[in-house]
């Protein structure tokens, strides 16, 4: 066991004061946003002029096998720069990690620190948006066993990762399939060819439509993070929606008398949830055998009348170009990072009979099952690779 600042030799985050940039370069300077578990895009970087490449590149100095991690924000997600990466720059969201290779291998240590990510998460500071330090960085414990056994978990690790990824695959194809019926049945919302009803969500909750439509923003009851425990009543923000569900094993707890003083955001089985804050747009529905999960900031919940609309139906539509152009065009106009449910309940819904609805949600039960398949699939695989690794 080690300090993570030990084995490494440097540990710096990027610029502070990141220059204004110009319209294209060759150089390059990217964010946490472009920073996922062992993947580095290039989406929407600012350009840097070769000064200001000089100057900037002095602080991290980025090279082939560096580490990233995120440190702002979403914190743990970690990295290895390949080897066309190299040279780029960084604002300080993100972390530059240089571990010393005779000691510990780059790609042991990326899924070494991606399982902290909990840890790292619960020690993260800030009131508008969180962090970690530096300091905290480099005095994380390291497990540093011998280099052969460090490639042999790094082998059997990248060979999950594989099966992972094509397990994703396959979930986006069959995400695709369900966007493709809806738009064969309904056509496009946008235009409404078949002339189906249109109302907003504050008609639809006037009428009884929707029955419930509330976020998790619980003020000043919010809870500290020292309140959750490790079994009790769910707390679920945002980061819970993977691939269009619910995963109830990435969710805080509470205790029943903590979670009984709050009053909103207490969703239910069979509501759908909509991320309005940060990460705008995910969409699931939420299965659960617990009486209530608590909803954090992130999550509006909307509970149906389901003899008037389908969960399902309300799903996809909220996935629809006809759902986001709304929400992209507010968020536009005020500059914000969230759609809060005043502005919300202003949207229009396209409101199909709900013998069609039902037809949907039966088309959308047996991708379900598939994606179900798909699943186990996944999870047998990984066993029988980390049987092989023993």
């Amino acid at each position: 066991m080690a300090k993570l600042g030990d084995i490494c030799f440097q540990i710096t985050d990027g610029s502070h004061n990141p220059p204004a940039g110009i319209e294209n370069s060759k150089h390059l300077m990217l964010r946490s946003k472009n920073i996922n578990d062992d993947e580095i895009t290039t989406t929407a970087p600012r350009f840097l002029t070769d000064e200001q490449f000089d100057i900037e590149n002095k602080r991290t100095n980025v090279l082939s096998g560096d580490l990233l991690m995120t440190i702002v924000g979403t914190v743990g997600r970690v990295a290895v720069v390949p080897e066309m990466l190299a040279g780029i720059c960084l604002q300080r969201s993100v972390a530059v990690i240089k571990p010393n290779p005779t000691i510990i291998n780059n790609r042991y240590l990326m899924y070494q620190l991606q399982s902290m990510r909990k840890f790292l998460e619960s020690e993260a500071r800030g009131v508008a948006q969180k962090g970690i330090y530096l300091k905290q960085v480099g005095d994380l414990s390291v497990i540093t066993p011998p280099l052969d056994e460090q490639y042999r978990v790094v082998d059997t690790l990248d060979h999950i990762s594989g099966l992972i990824h094509i397990y994703q695959q396959q979930l986006t194809k069959l995400d695709e399939l369900i966007k493709a019926r809806f738009v064969e049945m309904f056509g496009d919302p946008i235009s409404n060819p078949f002339g189906f009803k249109v109302k907003t969500l504050q008609k639809m909750i006037d009428d009884g439509t929707i029955m419930y439509h509330l976020d998790g923003n619980h003020g000043s009851d919010y809870p500290r993070n020292e309140e959750f425990v490790e079994c009790g009543v769910p707390y679920i923000s945002a980061n819970c929606i993977v691939h269009n569900d619910v995963n109830l094993k990435l969710a805080k707890h509470l205790t029943e008398e903590r979670a009984s003083k709050l009053r909103k955001g207490i969703a239910q089985n069979g509501d759908v949830l909509f991320a309005h804050n940060a990460t705008v747009g995910p969409v699931a529905i939420l299965y659960t055998d617990d009486e209530k999960v608590i909803l954090g900031t992130s999550l509006t919940a909307y509970r149906c009348d389901k003899e008037r609309m389908v969960p399902d139906y309300l799903k996809a539509y909220m996935q629809s170009e006809g759902f986001v152009c709304q929400y992209t065009k507010d968020m536009k106009q005020t500059t914000r990072n969230q759609v809060p449910i005043t502005a919300q309940r202003k949207f229009l819904f396209v409101i199909p009979p709900l013998s069609l609805q039902n037809q949907f949600a039966a088309f959308a039960a047996e991708v379900d099952k598939s994606k179900l398949f798909a699943e186990l699939f996944a999870q047998n695989a990984c066993i029988l690779a980390e049987n092989r690794s023993k």
